[in-house]
């Protein structure tokens, strides 16, 4: 497969907006409750629910331990939209250590990993990685599904041994954006998801990463 030069830094280089580790692990373990009652809130009373009050009475603390954390609602969405992402690429990458060596053999666990956050992840069906509030909520200069396609691209090409290029990240984000568009109709209205969209995406993704996208394995 030909590879055109990016005129792009690195696809590593996403500066995607990630939040500032604690160095003390008890404000880290804070950290991450105030996200989860968060995705509590949002499973049980959609994004509007989720106000620095109810995040406080959730969590048994004051609204100025939450105001400690995240000075506002906007970037504990944002911190919890990158949870998100975080969780599913790790499900991602796992998926692909432990799949066959066949071309794409790693794209359905990929899927399934979406699909099954979406069914269990509290508040992920909602919020997602934060593209239902704005296409580019975790970075100003990418889309969400730019930054997700520029990871699946640096995942592809560490698999197969190649540098990606400019016509990979293209086809990655239009297979991205077909996915992102049917998945969201797919869940909806039901909270299992509709199967005849998820199986769609499947097979419509998967047949154009493999017409777009020919990786071969190395002997």
């Amino acid at each position: 497969m030909a590879h055109d030069t990016l005129d792009t830094p690195a696809l590593a280089t996403d500066r995607v907006v990630m939040r500032t580790e604690p160095v003390q692990q008890r404000s880290a373990e804070r950290i991450e409750l105030l996200l989860d009652d968060a995705a509590q809130l949002i499973d049980e009373g959609g994004i509007d629910g989720v106000t620095t009050s109810a995040v406080a009475k959730r969590s048994g603390s004051s609204v100025g331990v939450v105001y400690r954390y995240f000075p506002n609602i906007q970037s504990l969405l944002r911190a919890l939209a990158v949870r998100n992402m975080e969780r599913y690429l790790e499900r991602v990458w796992h998926g692909v250590e432990n799949s066959g060596p066949e071309p794409w053999s790693s794209f359905d666990s990929t899927l399934n990993a979406f699909v099954d956050m979406t069914r269990h992840e509290p508040g992920f069906r909602a919020l997602r990685f934060g593209d239902v509030i704005d296409q580019r909520f975790l970075n100003p200069e990418l889309s969400n599904n730019q930054i997700l396609a520029r990871k699946f691209a640096d995942q592809v090409g560490e698999t197969y041994n190649f540098t990606p290029d400019a016509t990979l990240v293209f086809h990655m984000e239009v297979a991205v954006e077909i996915a992102s568009g049917l998945l969201a109709r797919a869940f909806q209205l039901d909270p299992q998801g509709d199967e005849a969209f998820i199986e769609a995406t499947r097979q419509l993704c998967g047949d154009y990463l493999r017409t777009n996208i020919p990786l071969t394995v190395a002997p």
